[in-house]
């Protein structure tokens, strides 16, 4: 086989927050996908950086070997090895890339840092349909939200974004407000889909295309 039609297999970290996270794609193919999710931060309500960066530590070998298994991927096969460099928590995002690199080192593999907020927008590729070069991306997650304009792989322009609180994280703190289980998002979302929008909230007024969701939480605290 030569080396222009040689199969590029990389193996893949996640560790931004509280999932420890390892997938493993051949030639843009998705391979297997393993996510252990921590279940040790409900008695706090919350992400406790330090007790998520612990639980990275004890959970990632073994997600790593279950997703090189599902795949049916020997270390010895990989071509790189990717891992999440940020933005994150500090001690999760450490675990994912002193494993990552250890890991390639071991193996003399290149590494390949990617961007938690670029990994989200260029998610839509895993599978098809994927879209098309230019579109804009609403990126919304628990610690960020986002207008991103992307001109290509390379070449992305955040239109605007949160001013204060990212709007999952505004979920998750309102639901544990009423008194909701962790994580609150979900549960919350599930309720609202049951019942009639009767209540009137704070709504924010930021120029341009920023977004803002401190106020509506507080507006909620109060009421």
């Amino acid at each position: 086989m030569t080396e222009s039609n040689r199969d590029f297999i990389i193996l893949a970290i996640e560790s931004s927050c509280d999932d420890t996270a390892a997938a493993v794609i051949k030639n843009g193919l998705l391979l297997s996908n393993v996510v252990s999710s921590q279940l040790e931060h409900q008695q706090y309500g919350g992400v406790v950086p330090e007790i998520a960066s612990r639980a990275h530590d004890g959970k990632i070998l073994t997600v790593v070997q279950k997703a090189l298994d599902q795949a049916d991927i020997t270390k010895e096969s990989l071509s790189a090895v990717a891992f999440t460099s940020g933005p994150g928590l500090m001690g999760s995002l450490l675990v994912g890339v002193s494993f990552g690199k250890a890991f390639a080192l071991g193996l003399s593999l290149p590494i390949i840092q990617v961007n938690h907020m670029e990994a989200h927008i260029l998610a839509h590729f895993i599978e098809p349909p994927s879209p098309g070069f230019p579109f804009l991306c609403l990126t919304v997650s628990g610690g960020h939200t986002q207008i991103v304009f992307v001109k290509s792989v390379d070449d992305m322009t955040v239109l605007g974004k949160t001013i204060d609180d990212a709007a999952g994280e505004a979920f998750d703190k309102i639901g544990k407000m009423l008194g909701l289980p962790y994580p609150a998002g979900p549960v919350m979302d599930r309720l609202a889909q049951m019942g009639e929008p009767i209540f009137q909230f704070a709504k924010p007024n930021i120029e341009g295309l920023d977004y803002s969701f401190s106020g509506f939480k507080t507006s909620v605290l109060y009421f």
